[in-house]
C-alpha cells in the first residue's frame, strides 16, 4: 500500500504542460442496486463486468481463507440486471487469492485475474472452468531471496508475476497485462498457447512501468494503462506502437486524498495516473480512464482528446476512493469498482 502512495503522489507532482480545460459532467450515482445475501459484505471490489445478458459480476478481496504465503482470498459474484444475487463462482477456487479484474469476451465468457496467484482464469457463463493461464507459486516453499546487487530475473514463458487485466483482439487472441513485476504484454491465443511478449520496465515507447489496466477497441487494437508513466499506450495486435497519450485536466479544488499527507504546493492542477480503463460499445467509441488522486473519471476520445471529467475522491456518494476498474456498457452508464470505499457505484451521465 505504501507504494501505491508514493506512485501516486509521485504522478501528482508532474507539471501540468499541455493541460487540457473540459467540461465537468453531470451523472447520478447509487451504491445500494446490489443485493448481496445475509451476512455477506464485499470487501476492497478490486474488479466489475457486465456481460450481454446485463449480468454484474463482482470481484472481490475478502477475509483470510487461505494462509498461502500470508494471502487472503477473493469471491466472484454474479448479478442479475435488477441487482439480485445470482451466485458465487468459483468458490474457494485454488486460483483466488488477490483479486484484480473480471472481464467478459466476446462470447460472455468470464476471465478472472488474479494478482496474488500470478493466475488468469476463464469461466463459462454458466460458472465452468474452461481454461487456467500462469500458475501459482506452491505452498511449499518460497522463493529465495535474491542477493544484493544481482540481476532482475528474467520474465518466464508461460508465467506471470502479478498480472493485473486481459484484453482480446478480433482474432480472439487474449492480451495479459502482466503489469507489476514483469512490465510486458503477453499475447495468447484462443487455445491458450503462448505466441509472443513485448516490453520491459522503462519510460521509452513499448516500455511500461506497471500495466495496471488494459482493452480493447472494436478494431482489435490494445490500450495499456502505464500507470506510473502516466500514459496510455496503444498496440497493434500485433504489439506494434501506435500511439500514446497522457491526461492533463486541472484541478484547483480542495480534497481529502486519502492517502496520508496531502501533496505538496500546485500538485493537484494535473491529473493523475490511469488506475483503470475501459472502452464503450461501438459504432461511435469512447475510453473512459480513472485516476486515484484527485479520483476522477476522464472521457476521452480513442485518439486521446479529454471530452469531459466527473467525480472526486471522497467517501460519499457521487465521490470515489481509488477506482480499480470500470465497466462502460455503454457511453453514459458506468460502473466503478472502488477500493477504499468497499463497493460499486453504478453512474448515469447527463453529458
Amino acid at each position: 500500500m505504501k507504494r501505491l502512495t508514493f506512485v501516486v503522489l509521485t504522478c501528482l507532482a508532474a507539471t501540468g504542460l499541455g493541460a487540457q480545460s473540459v467540461p465537468e459532467i453531470r451523472f447520478d450515482a447509487t451504491a445500494d442496486f446490489l443485493k448481496l445475501p445475509p451476512n455477506v459484505t464485499f470487501g476492497e471490489v478490486a474488479g466489475v463486468a457486465m456481460d450481454s445478458r446485463r449480468h454484474l459480476f463482482v470481484y472481490s478481496r475478502t477475509g483470510t481463507r487461505s494462509t498461502l504465503h500470508g494471502q487472503s482470498s477473493a469471491q466472484l459474484f454474479e448479478f442479475g440486471p435488477d441487482g439480485s444475487f445470482i451466485k458465487e463462482i468459483g468458490k474457494d477456487l485454488y486460483g483466488f487469492a488477490f483479486a484484480h479484474t473480471v472481464r467478459i469476451d466476446r462470447d460472455g465468457n468470464i476471465w478472472a485475474t488474479d494478482e496474488g496467484t500470478n493466475m488468469v482464469m476463464k469461466f463459462s457463463p454458466s460458472g465452468k472452468v474452461l481454461m487456467m493461464l500462469g500458475r501459482r507459486a506452491e505452498a511449499v516453499e518460497e522463493a529465495p531471496p535474491r542477493s544484493p546487487g544481482s540481476p532482475e530475473p528474467r520474465p518466464g514463458w508461460g508465467s506471470f508475476n502479478r498480472p493485473t487485466d486481459v484484453a482480446w483482439d478480433l482474432a480472439g487472441n487474449v492480451f495479459v497485462a502482466d503489469g507489476y513485476n514483469n512490465s510486458r504484454v503477453v499475447k495468447v491465443d484462443k487455445n491458450g498457447k503462448w505466441v509472443k511478449t513485448w516490453g520491459d520496465r522503462g519510460k521509452d515507447t513499448s516500455q511500461f512501468n506497471i500495466l495496471h489496466s488494459i482493452a480493447n477497441d472494436a478494431k482489435g487494437n490494445i490500450y495499456v494503462a502505464d500507470r506510473t508513466n502516466r500514459r496510455i499506450q496503444v498496440f497493434d495486435p500485433d504489439g506494434k506502437f501506435l500511439r500514446m497519450f497522457s491526461i492533463d485536466v486541472p484541478f484547483t479544488k480542495d480534497v481529502d486524498v486519502m492517502l496520508g499527507a496531502p501533496p505538496g504546493p500546485n500538485s493537484l492542477n494535473v491529473s493523475g495516473a490511469p488506475w483503470a480503463i475501459c472502452i464503450t460499445p461501438g459504432p461511435n467509441q469512447f475510453l473512459y480512464s480513472a485516476d486515484a488522486v484527485p479520483g476522477r473519471i476522464y472521457k476521452l476520445t480513442l485518439d486521446g482528446k479529454v471530452v469531459g471529467v466527473l467525480g472526486e475522491a471522497g467517501k460519499q456518494l457521487r465521490q470515489f476512493g481509488w477506482i480499480h476498474q470500470i465497466a462502460c456498457p455503454s457511453e453514459n452508464e458506468l460502473y466503478v469498482a472502488e477500493l477504499l470505499n468497499w463497493r460499486v457505484q453504478k453512474l448515469s451521465l447527463h453529458p
